[in-house]
């Protein structure tokens, strides 16, 4: 997918900034949503643009190509959106969908835990208790992107205290007991509107709900989660390897192999990720998708490497480096978005020793 000329030149010029937080995160959403890069993959009934979850993934790719803080605030926003296209509560999708395409309401994927929760890896860090109307919350949310300022509304996967399968929940902003932290103190990318959620005797009823089984409904959307998430890999690994070719050092030319290398397997695991989102090949066998999200996010390391050398010592001082510094900060960042690489290869290792008991 290419970019919108205006849109390029806007994140080319305020990449730096939604790094390090002085470009306002709020001012993102709304310049997304004309461009169309909310509604890619959504169907053209429900608001969007239509296609394939292939062309969320294409989406975010092309962000990360200038700005992985404006790509990771896509993935937000658009996982979200997956969240309500495959829930069965339908008024609830109507209720939000408008909102969510326009950019004018931010959505926030709270289910890091709960992807961790789905593969074994930790217990759910929110509880839910029945009441006559609905459900009461209590918990956590250590970690959540574009949670904007009374306008987001996030996924919370909820225990149930009384021992009945866990369930799903879309959490406004503006709900009582909902309490939001600072943005967090992060290296980078600053500008994504990430905090922390602390739930207190929350009150939800019928409305807020995304599903009655987690553990049915997790594995549904697992692929656009993971699927969408590796879009990040996809597209800084290009920006870097344009930039390795677009090296005016004729040192640097002993580099055109390496790069030519990362960019065949780049090209070949972005495809088999596409074919196999698109074919729902992932949601019975997701060892093949993490196997992927690994995969993508090593050849953007192994890409940004690859610039770092290209650019020599240029690469190191201020103003010279063509915002290299910031794409080695968000190079590191793709190894430990949750689902980390070792976490992932953790549930691939349990995965392997239960074939082999």
């Amino acid at each position: 997918m290419t970019l919108d000329p205006e849109l390029a030149a806007w994140l080319d010029a305020h990449a730096d900034g939604l790094d390090c937080g002085s470009t306002d995160a709020a001012a993102l959403l709304p310049r997304l949503a004309t461009a169309g890069l909310i509604g890619a993959g959504v169907p053209i009934a429900a608001g969007g643009s239509g296609g394939s979850c292939s062309s969320a993934i294409g989406a975010v790719a092309a962000l990360a190509r200038h700005s992985q803080a404006a790509a990771f605030v896509l993935w937000a926003q658009r996982v979200f959106i997956e969240y309500l296209l495959q829930s069965p509560n339908r008024a609830l999708a109507e209720a939000y969908l408008p909102g969510l395409l326009a950019g004018t309401t931010a959505g926030a994927s709270g289910l890091s835990n709960a992807m961790k929760f789905l593969g074994g890896i930790e217990a759910l860090q929110v509880e839910a208790r029945r009441r006559t109307d609905g459900w009461q919350l209590d918990g956590r949310l250590p970690w959540a992107t574009n949670l904007l300022a009374q306008r987001f509304v996030v996924a919370v996967a909820a225990s149930d205290v009384a021992g009945g399968a866990p369930a799903v929940f879309a959490v406004p902003a503006t709900q009582a007991g909902v309490q939001r932290s600072a943005d967090l103190d992060l290296v980078g990318l600053r500008g994504t509107a990430t905090a922390a959620l602390a739930l207190s005797q929350v009150p939800l009823g019928p409305e807020h709900l995304l599903h009655e089984d987690a553990r049915s409904y997790l594995p549904r959307v697992r692929p656009a989660f993971l699927g969408m998430q590796c879009g990040l890999s996809i597209g800084l690994a290009r920006r870097c390897l344009a930039s390795v070719r677009g090296s005016e050092d004729s040192g640097r030319a002993l580099l055109a192999e390496p790069a030519g290398a990362i960019a065949a397997d780049l090209d070949a695991a972005a495809a088999r990720l596409s074919a196999g989102v698109d074919a729902g090949a992932f949601v019975d066998a997701p060892r093949a998708l993490f196997l992927l999200r690994i995969q993508l996010a090593e050849l953007a390391q192994q890409a940004a490497q690859l610039e770092l050398q290209a650019r020599g010592g240029a690469g190191y001082l201020h103003g010279r480096h063509g915002g290299f510094a910031r794409r080695w900060r968000e190079a590191a960042f793709l190894p430990i978005v949750t689902p980390s690489l070792v976490q992932l290869r953790t549930e691939l290792a349990r995965g392997s020793a239960r074939q082999a008991a």
